[in-house]
């Protein structure tokens, strides 16, 4: 038996997870779960990454507590974030969160300031989201941050966290992938679009694929968990590239989604697709496993309706009323069936601007479909009914969209991540899809981590084997089409 530690940061909790090797099949043990709140500051939005530091020395300190070897760590998280830090090695301040609103309108600026829209995406084959990267340092730039000009390393979230525990400074290629700033042709971050915000490739360290080791422990790190100088390995870094990884497919003709805060769907192609139809679709080319390429399409996901949990009551009784208001059930298996009792049939755009950051869901939602001239929903059932069908409805169009671009014949779509658990969704993807959706493995983020490790490690090869191993290890659900 061997034992991997998977440390999976997602944009709401992070966790760690516990992964034993038997040769065979994989098990997979919750070890630490922890919360990673947006902290509102000084006008903006940052991640408190001391936080989640420390949340993995207390794993670690568990690990040796419970006098568990672990072959090696890996640390998965979203991507296009990054830290700042100083010449002298130390933390110049709290990242910005992708969902500050200060990135609002920045594509536009840097296609008319800088780079051409179309260049830009011919050297990156990465959609254009306001909150990537090279965006985002943009905004910074314009704003003359101050931690900016003094950085002297500019790490992506889970590379910061890696020198955090290591030392070592490295560029992992998945998370440097959605940053669009590299070039999949080269292989690494474009100079020409790094000069263009006023930065030096040295600044971001060499950059590593994953299965690398990285380095071990500090001394500093060490002493604080009892544990010797422990292996870090640079797994798929970018959090979707662990999903990926860990997709139970036999074969090559499948789509898939990972399905969570964010829907991230597509396809794995052996080589980017950087054409005219990508660009006028905005589909993005994100570095995956063995050279593939995770050509997919960002859906705004179950962000929506867990958004709208929050401006729900809690109570015991489906559909109750108390002061006007409706109380749901606490048990989200409860609140997601109560789509079943509604028949509204109004359908949203999940990837309409006013769903990024609305002061409230539910009202964005009205004032969509008050514009669109569609009925409003009237209870939480109303709400939940919508978002299921509006978002399986998005999944059809990407669908339809890959099959017209890619050469892959998609016969399945296969469903990894938290969002694979909510039955009522997986069977209107099916519905809307006319395909089977094949849910599985949840954990699909932890697990492809892991593996990463178990092959570092010499106990596994190539993608396909790793795939084997998850289809012993764990139970799939197949939802057909009705």
């Amino acid at each position: 038996m061997t034992h991997y530690l998977a440390v999976d940061l997602g944009a709401t909790s992070g966790r760690t997870v516990l992964a034993t090797f038997d040769g065979q099949q994989i098990r997979m043990r919750e070890f630490t779960r922890f919360e990673n709140p947006q902290l509102p500051l000084c006008g903006h939005i940052f991640w408190d990454i001391a936080h989640l530091y420390n949340e993995i020395i207390k794993a670690l300190q568990k690990v040796k507590a419970e006098n568990i070897h672990i072959e090696s760590i890996g640390i998965d998280t979203w991507g296009c974030d990054f830290a700042f830090f100083g010449a002298d090695g130390q933390l110049l301040s709290l990242p910005y969160c992708y969902r500050d609103p200060h990135t609002d309108g920045a594509p536009e600026r840097f296609f008319t300031e800088r780079i051409p829209a179309r260049e830009v995406y011919e050297r990156t084959g990465i959609q254009f989201m306001p909150f990537n990267s090279l965006f985002q340092l943009d905004t910074l730039r314009r704003a003359e941050c101050v931690a900016l000009k003094n950085a002297e390393k500019v790490l992506f979230i889970p590379d910061a966290l890696i020198y955090m525990l290591t030392g070592e400074a490295v560029c992992e290629y998945t998370v440097a992938s959605t940053s669009q700033m590299l070039n999949p042709r080269t292989g690494d971050l474009d100079e020409a679009l790094l000069a263009s915000v006023g930065l030096r490739r040295e600044q971001f360290g060499r950059l590593v694929k994953p299965g690398e080791r990285v380095g071990g422990l500090t001394p500093q790190v060490q002493a604080a968990t009892g544990l010797g100088a422990v292996p870090v390995i640079a797994v798929g870094s970018h959090d979707t590239a662990s999903a990926v990884a860990a997709v139970p497919a036999e074969d090559e003709h499948f789509a898939y989604l990972s399905c969570g805060t964010w829907s991230l769907l597509g396809v794995e192609s052996p080589m980017p697709i950087i054409n005219t139809e990508s660009f006028d679709h905005n589909f993005t080319n994100e570095g995956g496993l063995d050279g593939t390429t995770r050509f997919l399409k960002n859906i705004t996901g179950l962000w929506i309706y867990e958004q709208c949990r929050k401006e729900w009551p809690v109570g015991s009784e489906k559909g109750k009323v108390k002061s006007e208001k409706w109380e749901v059930p606490s048990d989200v298996n409860e609140l997601n069936a109560l789509c079943l009792e509604s028949t509204c049939n109004s359908i949203i755009a999940p990837d309409d601007p006013r769903f990024a950051h609305p002061a409230s869901m539910t009202a964005a939602i009205r004032e969509y479909l008050t514009e669109t001239e569609q009925a409003l929903p009237e209870t939480p059932a109303d709400y939940v009914r919508v978002i299921f069908r509006s978002l399986a409805a998005r999944y059809r169009e990407i669908v339809d969209i890959l099959r017209k671009i890619t050469t892959i014949d998609i016969q399945r779509l296969h469903v990894i991540g938290g969002g694979s658990r909510n039955q009522y969704l997986m069977q209107f993807a099916a519905d809307a899809l006319g395909m089977p959706v094949i849910a599985g493995p949840q954990e699909g983020t932890a697990l492809g981590n892991a593996l990463v490790q178990v092959r570092a490690s010499g106990r596994g090869d190539s993608l396909k084997e790793m795939r084997d191993i998850i289809r012993k290890s764990i139970e799939l659900k197949t939802y057909m089409s009705k």
